[in-house]
């Protein structure tokens, strides 16, 4: 009997570089970033910050030079410029209409701009949408508002819309309104299967989210898998560019659905509290940080993911040159 030895393909690092099968490219990853009237550290994401807009300026220069792909714009409002609509999410002087335009003024076109196109972080009550009396979110009237923001983006110079709320037929409705206004080159990337996650918690400290109750009507379930590739199926038939899954690093089975069957570019979103347990564990000396970043990033890819949102989008960067 011949003994089969897969381990030839393992002696050095030349043979495990030569065979590997993955290869993770600092032009796919995404920096999330958070654009806001006055700068500031995210105590729950060590390494993390809002940033003002000069330094959303710089901050997006620094990932040109690293080589990030992309850059993904979150707005935080003042307090006192949330409504219960989330109004200032469109206005034309909104803080992320402005954020927007001063990356573009930095960087141009040498990196992707990314816009959230969603009203939780401009809300009072810290929900994607427009809420009514009892309590519920209101789909319909909600996409109206969404048509808006992507439009006042697109205007500020975002090269991609990316709808994050899990409102049923937001795709359609935003082409529909970025092709009637003139923007029918800005890209969407959809949302499309984005769960109502415990792993989100991080990030609402960093946009300072005002949340009352929870998503679990609109996000979906974490224990459903089938029900992310039909939430992908049909943001793809309304047309989306690219589309999401998220988080990504619990999620890879969702992600590898949506990979085997979309025609266009799949994203993931390595969310915050991802990063920050294993910013928490590499602090207490628990883990490699840097081999735990790199494989982790690594299972996205290698799950089929094409474009990775990540807070560590330029450290890996630079590792990877």
């Amino acid at each position: 009997m011949v003994t089969v030895r897969p381990r030839r393909l393992r002696t050095t690092p030349a043979m495990r570089r030569l065979v590997r099968e993955v290869e993770v490219r600092p032009s796919q990853l995404v920096l999330p970033m958070f654009v806001a009237e006055q700068s500031g550290d995210v105590s729950s994401m060590p390494g993390v910050s809002r940033h003002d807009l000069d330094g959303v300026r710089f901050a997006a220069e620094s990932a040109v030079r690293a080589g990030v792909g992309g850059l993904m714009l979150f707005g935080v409002p003042d307090d006192e410029d949330k409504d219960p609509f989330g109004s200032q999410a469109w206005a034309e002087d909104g803080i992320l209409q402005r954020g927007i335009a001063a990356v573009r003024d930095a960087v141009g076109d040498e990196i992707v701009v990314m816009a959230d196109t969603c009203l939780d972080e401009f809300t009072t009550h810290g929900h994607c949408g427009f809420v009514l009396e009892d309590g519920k979110v209101d789909n319909d009237s909600t996409l109206t508002a969404y048509v808006e923001m992507a439009v006042a983006q697109a205007a500020a110079g975002a090269h991609v819309v990316a709808p994050s709320g899990m409102m049923d037929g937001q795709v359609a409705r935003i082409r529909e309104g970025l092709d009637s206004g003139g923007f029918d080159d800005v890209a969407i990337l959809a949302y499309a299967a984005k769960y109502a996650s415990a792993f989100y918690g991080p990030f609402r400290e960093a946009v300072d989210s005002t949340l009352q109750g929870d998503r679990k009507t609109y996000q979906q379930d974490p224990a459903n898998r089938r029900e992310g590739l039909r939430e992908a199926r049909l943001d793809l038939a309304e047309g989306a560019d690219l589309v999401m899954v998220k988080p990504a690093g619990y999620y890879l089975d969702v992600l590898a659905d949506v990979a085997a069957v979309s025609e266009v570019p799949v994203a993931a979103y390595q969310v915050s509290g991802e990063y920050a347990m294993v910013e928490a564990a590499a602090e207490r000396g628990w883990v490699d940080r840097r081999r735990i970043v790199e494989e982790s990033v690594t299972a996205i890819v290698r799950a089929g993911a094409d474009v990775v949102l990540t807070y560590w989008a330029q450290e890996l960067a630079g590792w990877l040159k």
